[in-house]
């Protein structure tokens, strides 16, 4: 992730929601209500957003109707796909998980700094100063997943700078930022290209807002397996982190050696622990009901690096061979005010009844107690169609980006940005309008073919720090958005 040292900076960040979202959170006082509805056997369900309905709404930079938002909400899309870079090389495709990691002063006035993963296998490397396996493969392909840094004045009209950040990955689906304004990047595969003198894949990577500054080193001592995100407690630095391998999933904590919060100082060393339930070994997450509790406590992944195994990834045979907890699929996680939100996109069962292939499920893990509790279940897909990232708000509320392949509802066909009430319901807060033919994107100046691109998923949902701009991705053609209006009529 991004780094800057100065100390008024570091004070800025942690004092502005990017690391522990401010604001009091009215979600974490509603677990009594979950297990009230539960008691009277009543699910979740889709509910009126406070926020209003959705209609078409037009892109202030391209024209076109994009999304569908409520009345009162804007947008501008920017870097796209295809758009080209300040190193003159296109924008890398797969828009993926994304953080906003500091608010500095840029050429046009305060400035925001995102950081975008791309969750791209092989293809054309990203050009950036931090490169960790440059490889090139028989076919010519190269590893080409990776990051690149977003400059958005809070002048939005201003034109948005793009510059690579880290190349030589894979597969880079999501992350977390850190209290110290950097972003921690995480591959989500485990692909190995060291018999064609490349290098082993699997890793968390640290990048800095100042492209420069990235190395390209991986975090060795968080784990080699299928990462998708991570979120870091302020108090320790403890760095939680999630895995997405469907009923291999570990929920992991990484405890570092070096706690100072600066740049570099995670990848000094530290100790991986995965969670077990206590007093119960080998517990399977994998279709849980709301208000399903469970007390955690953490054992030692005594070798990180160990390569993938018959039983899942190295780490998660060593979580297991010690009692670990399984997940189904481990995806977002967010920290605010003590507490983490995960999402396990798969949670539930299917038609056939196969546990770990449902809707998609939401944790909240007390971080005071060790508690982990089933806070939403989606047993439909209109209620929620596999979540994936989640975000809190400076507000504290909470927001999900669906990739299930979009779902008809009232407003049509398409994948969502779902909001979670304090009662634990989900409503319809925005949904993927993209669709629009060859000539259109033309004339947007945009190089993206045409098509519809309504059942792509929403990812790397974050708010800026003042929660002004909700900053969103659709993952396929590859679009960054960011989204204002009237969020005091809502939690968000």
């Amino acid at each position: 992730m991004n780094r800057e040292h100065d100390a008024s900076r570091r004070n800025l960040l942690k004092g502005s929601a990017i690391a522990a979202v401010v604001a009091t959170t009215p979600f974490l006082g509603t677990l009594q209500a979950f297990a009230a509805r539960n008691a009277q056997g009543r699910g979740a369900g889709v509910v009126r957003s406070s926020y209003g309905p959705l209609r078409p709404t037009k892109d202030l930079s391209t024209g076109l109707e994009l999304l569908q938002l409520p009345d009162g909400f804007q947008y501008r899309s920017f870097s796209w796909t295809g758009d080209l870079m300040e190193n003159g090389q296109p924008v890398p495709s797969s828009h993926d998980g994304m953080g906003v990691i500091n608010v500095r002063r840029g050429p046009n006035g305060p400035e925001i700094v995102l950081v975008r993963n791309h969750e791209v296998g092989t293809g054309s490397l990203i050009e950036a100063n931090g490169i960790y396996d440059g490889v090139t493969l028989a076919n010519g392909q190269r590893p080409a997943g990776g990051t690149t840094n977003l400059y958005v004045s809070r002048d939005i009209e201003q034109p948005v700078r793009t510059l690579p950040s880290l190349g030589g990955t894979r597969t880079n689906c999501a992350g977390g930022v850190s209290p110290w304004g950097t972003w921690l990047s995480c591959e989500e595969t485990t692909a190995d290209y060291r018999s064609v003198g490349g290098r082993a894949h699997g890793y968390v990577f640290e990048v800095t807002a100042d492209p420069a500054l990235t190395t390209g080193q991986p975090i060795i001592q968080m784990g080699r397996f299928a990462h998708e995100a991570v979120a870091v407690d302020p108090r320790n630095s403890y760095v939680y982190l999630t895995e997405d391998a469907r009923n291999q999933a570990g929920y992991y904590r990484y405890i570092p050696t070096d706690a100072s919060q600066q740049p570099g100082s995670l990848a000094v060393g530290g100790i991986l622990q995965a969670a077990r339930v206590r007093n119960r070994a080998l517990v399977d997450l994998h279709a849980p009901k709301q208000g399903d509790s469970y007390q955690l406590e953490w054992v030692e992944v005594a070798d990180p690096d160990l390569d993938p195994q018959p039983e899942g990834s190295g780490p998660f045979a060593q979580a297991r061979q010690a009692g670990g907890l399984s997940m189904s699929r481990g995806e977002g996680i967010w920290y605010s005010e003590g507490r983490l939100f995960i999402v396990d996109t798969s949670a539930g069962a299917d038609d056939q009844g196969r546990a770990g292939y449902g809707r998609g499920a939401v944790w909240m893990h007390d971080l005071a107690t060790d508690r982990l509790t089933c806070i939403f279940a989606s047993t439909d897909a209109e209620v929620a169609n596999n979540p994936d990232n989640i975000t809190v708000s400076p507000r504290g509320g909470l927001l999900l980006c669906e990739d299930g392949g979009g779902v008809q509802d009232v407003y049509g066909f398409g994948e969502r940005l779902l909001g979670l009430t304090t009662a634990g319901e989900a409503y319809i807060f925005a949904k993927n309008n993209v669709a629009f033919d060859d000539i259109q994107a033309a004339a947007a100046g945009k190089k993206v073919s045409g098509g519809d691109y309504r059942n792509r998923e929403f990812c790397g949902a974050c708010f800026d720090p003042s929660g002004h701009f909700l900053f969103v991705n659709i993952q396929t053609p590859g679009i960054t958005f960011a989204i204002w209006g009237p969020w005091a009529r809502g939690s968000l």
